[in-house]
């Protein structure tokens, strides 16, 4: 069982990272939503900002690095089967 110390510690770390786990997610669904409905422009800067996000939550240790580029291929990779087709 953690500690008092060690409990309170998590949730001042939970607290901080919700938001930046909660950003890069809604960004990366922004992205998917845009491709799979044709809107190649606004779709093409939904996923680089979502790249942006998942960079800094990466970055910040929110996220595992592995994880947010596993993140960023796939939407790279949805942006980029919608754009040859």
């Amino acid at each position: 069982m953690p500690s008092a110390r060690s409990a309170r510690v998590h949730e001042r770390r939970r607290a901080r990272n919700a938001p930046i786990r909660s950003r890069a997610k809604t960004l990366v669904t922004k992205a998917r939503r845009l491709v799979d409905g044709d809107e190649f422009d606004e779709a093409k800067s939904a996923v680089a900002e979502a790249i942006v996000a998942l960079d800094k939550a990466a970055q910040k240790g929110v996220i595992h690095p592995n994880n947010a580029a596993r993140r960023k291929s796939r939407v790279a990779k949805l942006l980029n089967r919608s754009e040859v087709q």
